[in-house]
């Protein structure tokens, strides 16, 4: 029986393609918000073998699930989702909303 729900363990490392069909990454982790219990956004994982890892944050509702090719589609191209926010150190607290002043930012959280 298909549904609509899905554990949080099957969404990360799922694949993400962009506008033209690119692949643009893999979600990485999902960000809770901890009072609703709503998904706020998914970080996502691009680059890797030769070129370092950057982490983007895409609002989740901006993602849709392609259940024919298992990824999740987004309206960006690879240059557009580079051009908006981007941390590489795992220690960044994605949590941290107050860097809004002074990042650019192309998802409007």
């Amino acid at each position: 029986m298909a549904h609509s729900l899905v554990p949080s363990d099957r969404v990360e490392g799922t694949p993400v393609h962009g506008r033209n069909g690119e692949k643009l990454g893999t979600i990485e982790r999902l960000m809770l918000n901890k009072t609703s219990g709503t998904v706020a956004y998914a970080v996502v994982k691009s680059g890797g073998l030769l070129a370092a890892h950057h982490h983007y944050p895409l609002p989740w509702d901006t993602l849709r699930y392609n259940a024919a090719r298992h990824c999740y589609d987004v309206d960006l191209t690879l240059e557009e989702l580079r051009s908006g926010p981007s941390e590489f150190d795992d220690t960044f607290d994605w949590g941290d909303r107050s860097l809004a002043e002074t990042r650019p930012h192309y998802w409007g959280l």
